[in-house]
């Protein structure tokens, strides 16, 4: 089957983790994945310290971030789900594509043309366009069995995720593959901190910029562009020709001659299946497209160049019909494409043999008499290789300078007035206490960070340090169960905010629970949406209908509440301002031989004011600088001499986080 050859495929490429959510028709990857490790781990042909991970997660989006999780330290990770789930899942792929990645990750996403038992009929090519993710399309069991390594080499070598594709008569056909006797596993590096792995909008920008250079160094990979090949036509032996398929009178060859055949995925086996009932075999150039992003342009422009008509058959969307025209036209090529978007074949739906040979059939039949010969293109035009836009002529005054395409435009005149200033936590955020009790319950052990999207993804920056990686929303949950995983020995803790936790973190907790990843969860209450202009959300008792009292305590949502519903046995509650009993709370909650959660409940300064700034003590103070270079609050300075603390009331709130961390009891609280 299908999804087995493409299971028995990742398995021989040493797959360290696989995950998913069962879709038609998808499934089977998985299922057959897991019953392979089952009897190698039971007959000891496996050994149990060296099987890969498989399990299903709660949703998609969850198995993607949880394999981009293991990805990072150097695992391969695999993730299986339908066509609509690929839906769920795109938030963290559209990232992941502009982060990169580091062991191999590969989308297994298996198209349902028909559709058979799909919502809709989505076609993963024209999504990995938008998602810019690399796609390899399938035509049969053992293209699919011999992909997968390909996937995850690709992969790697050019630190981006992969999507295979396949549909459903691909992943539901039958074929003989080679058997796998053993399984070796990929050597897991381990994760090794890397700044590119946070999410910012600077780091967005130049990845987004980066990416043609991405794309090219694929085409250029001998293994990707073998993916689209050429098959010249021939001639073939005189035979009998099917009525039902072809015309009364199948066309000379000095009539089909002019005519390009291009298939992907099914179609191209269906094409063949046609040409051979039909028997036209070799009566035509064909062209398969295995690789249809990002499509090899002087592959494609070749074809074109050397047919005056050609005929696309693919499923489901006109992709690689829209990217034919477009070399077409880029090119200036005077070749006529057709397919389903000019009618010629059906524009929804399955193919099937007789469907192509019916559609090829009408569209031989339909051709003006003796308008198909190569010699009848118009060659004035520029060839392929001839550039369409010269480039300006180096050091023309006369041709503007562009910026270029991986600088942010810029006026050089302020360059002198803006000095760069990196956003920070708000002095008296909460958040910059969590993050410190962490760091320091947990100095001196190997642990990794999981951040997440909201105010507190600054506390990446020094000098807390403290995010390792973010990817987007829910995800602060789901990549330290991947981390986990791929390396079970460590401790791996995720951060997310009070609104990310009930918009996108319920899944990530649930997935936790129900498939056992020991990590811990970090809730970082502070009772709003502070980033973006404090919002309500379901744990404030706060709505928007304000036809009623807006504040209603009693519809408020617990936060502990819900993660013990989940089924996390050990949730703390603790005030991250009360510093000793913060890092307390953080000891034994890693020490849990389950998952475990820590809520820090502390409100945002725009909530309310604590209290007054802190008094520095001028005879105790050492400006030893312990606590500017422990917590980096903006409202703590040095004096004009560069001798003591300075606190500038007009910044702080009165967290009094200060005067825990300094060892000389030099700032006090002023209430005191």
């Amino acid at each position: 089957m299908g999804n087995a050859a493409a299971a028995y495929g990742a398995l021989a490429a040493g797959v360290n983790c696989i995950c998913g959510y069962p879709g038609t028709p998808s499934s089977e990857l998985l299922e057959t994945a897991a019953a392979f490790v089952r009897h190698g781990v039971a007959d000891g042909s496996i050994a149990a310290e060296d099987a890969p991970h498989v399990e299903w997660s709660v949703n998609e989006k969850v198995a993607l971030e949880l394999a981009f999780g293991a990805s990072l330290c150097g695992a391969r990770a695999l993730v299986t789900m339908k066509q609509v789930g690929l839906n769920v899942a795109a938030d963290p792929l559209l990232t992941i594509a502009y982060l990169g990645v580091k062991g191999g990750l590969v989308l297994y996403v298996a198209d349902d043309p028909g559709p058979i038992s799909s919502q809709t009929e989505q076609d993963t090519r024209q999504f990995a366009q938008f998602a810019k993710v690399p796609v390899l399309d399938a035509a049969s069991p053992e293209e699919l069995h011999g992909m997968m390594p390909l996937a995850f080499a690709l992969s790697e070598r050019h630190g981006t995720p992969v999507i295979v594709r396949a549909t459903t008569r691909v992943c539901h056909g039958s074929a003989a593959v080679p058997v796998l006797s053993s399984y070796a596993p990929h050597a897991i590096a381990g994760f090794k901190r890397d700044p590119r792995w946070v999410i910012f909008p600077s780091r967005a920008f130049e990845a987004h910029a980066s990416l043609p250079e991405r794309f090219a160094g694929l085409l250029a990979d001998p293994e990707f562009a073998a993916l689209n090949y050429g098959v010249p036509a021939v001639v073939p032996a005189p035979g009998p020709a099917s009525a039902s398929t072809v015309p009364s009178t199948p066309p000379a060859l000095s009539t089909v001659g002019g005519i390009g055949l291009v298939a992907g995925g099914i179609s191209w086996a269906y094409l063949l299946d046609a040409l051979e009932g039909s028997g036209l075999t070799g009566a035509f150039d064909l062209l398969k497209i295995g690789a249809p992003f990002p499509l090899d342009d002087g592959l494609a422009a070749d074809f074109l160049a050397s047919h005056k008509r050609v005929l696309v058959f693919e499923e489901l969307e006109a992709t690689i019909e829209r990217e034919l025209l477009r070399v077409a036209g880029g090119c200036q090529i005077a070749t006529r494409v057709y397919g389903r978007l000019t009618g010629t074949v059906a524009s929804a739906g399955e193919n099937n043999v007789g469907s192509v040979a019916a559609s090829l059939r009408s569209f031989l039949e339909e051709l003006p008499v003796g308008d198909t010969a190569v010699s009848d293109l118009d060659t004035d035009g520029p060839t392929p290789a001839e550039p369409l836009v010269e480039s300006p002529a180096a050091g023309d005054p006369s041709s503007p300078a562009l910026p270029r395409s991986t600088e942010r435009p810029h006026t050089p005149a302020l360059d002198v007035l803006l000095v760069p200033r990196p956003p920070v936590l708000c002095a008296g955020c909460p958040h910059r206490a969590s993050f410190y009790a962490v760091k320091k319950a947990l100095r001196g052990r190997k642990a990794t960070y999981s951040g997440d999207i909201g105010c507190y993804t600054l506390g990446n920056a020094l000098p807390l340090d403290m995010v390792d990686s973010c990817v987007c929303m829910g995800a602060g949950f789901t990549v330290p169960q991947g981390r986990y995983w791929a390396e079970p020995n460590g401790i791996h803790l995720g951060f997310v905010g009070d609104s990310t936790f009930f918009a996108s973190a319920l899944t990530g907790v649930a997935n936790a629970v129900y498939n056992q990843a020991k990590v811990t969860l970090i809730v970082l209450d502070n009772a709003i949406t502070a980033m973006t202009g404090q919002q309500p959300h379901p744990g404030t008792g706060i709505r928007m209908s304000y036809d009623a009292e807006p504040r209603d305590a009693a519809g408020a949502l617990s936060i502990p509440g819900v993660l013990e519903a989940l089924g996390v046995e050990s949730v703390a509650v603790v005030n991250p301002l009360d510093l000793p009993r913060a890092i307390k709370a953080v000891v034994a909650a890693v020490e849990k031989p389950r998952v475990s959660a820590v809520v820090f409940k502390a409100p945002c300064i725009t909530v309310r004011r604590l209290r007054p700034a802190p008094t520095v003590l001028s005879d105790a103070c050492t400006g030893c600088r312990v606590c500017i270079e422990s917590i980096g609050c903006p409202a703590l300075t040095m004096d004009a001499e560069a001798t003591q603390v300075h606190i500038d009331e007009a910044l702080c709130y009165g967290c009094l986080l200060c005067t825990q961390v300094c060892p000389f009891s030099a700032l006090v609280s002023s209430d005191a």
